[in-house]
Formats: structure tokens, C-alpha cells, sequence
């Protein structure tokens, strides 16, 4: 035994010592996760319209991603020229969809920001 030690006596874990900060991450994750929850319930609820072919589309899009209104023009319908009108719809469509991730991306990016600082990797 070395001089200054017991018999008996174990030596001061220094490993590990920071199980109060991992209850304190996992709070702050119940929390994060809660509030994307909250975010995702809102964001469910919103709603983006586009239009193509200079407004004779006009299409809604939820934030579930489910196409709530379609609006065309009759002015747009031509019988001769139908790959027109599906090129407008599928214009209109990924348009609203692309603006409904972009919505999604930036809201849950602000709710998801500060994990960095929490020391979990892959975040």
C-alpha cells in the first residue's frame, strides 16, 4: 500500500461523476420532445396555397400533406391540350408541398436547435 492510503478504502471514482447532468439532459430531452409534439399538432393545422399557370391553378396543401382544395380555371381546360393542364396541377402541387416541408424544416429546426449543446451525438 501506497503512503496516505487506508486499508480498506477505496479511491474517488472521478469517472461517471455526471449523473446529474444526465438526468438533466433527459429532462431537457422530455421537454424537446414535447415541443415538437406541440410543433408537429400546429403544424398539422396549417395551410399553404400555390398557384401555377398565373394563378389558373390554385391548390391547398395541410401540413399532413393532404391536398384540401383544388381550384382550376376553366379558362385553362382545353380538350386538345390535357398534358398542359396535368403539367399546371403537378406544378401547383409540388410547389405546396415543397412550402409545407420548408414550413416543417424551419419549425422544428427552431424547437431541435439547441441539441448541440447537449452533448448527444447524431444531434
Amino acid at each position: 500500500m501506497g503512503k496516505g492510503m487506508k486499508a480498506g478504502k477505496k479511491p474517488k471514482n472521478r469517472q461517471g461523476g455526471g449523473g446529474g447532468d444526465m438526468q438533466k439532459q433527459l429532462r431537457q430531452l422530455q421537454a424537446m420532445q414535447a415541443e415538437m409534439e406541440k410543433t408537429q399538432a400546429e403544424l398539422e393545422e396549417k395551410e399553404v396555397t400555390t398557384t401555377a399557370g398565373g394563378g389558373a391553378i390554385k391548390v391547398t396543401v395541410n401540413g399532413k400533406r393532404e391536398i384540401v382544395k383544388l381550384s382550376i380555371d376553366k379558362d385553362v381546360v382545353d380538350p386538345d391540350d390535357v398534358e398542359m393542364l396535368q403539367d399546371l396541377v403537378i406544378a401547383a402541387v409540388n410547389e405546396a408541398l415543397r412550402q409545407i416541408a420548408e414550413l416543417e424544416e424551419t419549425e422544428m429546426g427552431r424547437v431541435t436547435g439547441g441539441m448541440g449543446g447537449l452533448g448527444i451525438p447524431g444531434f
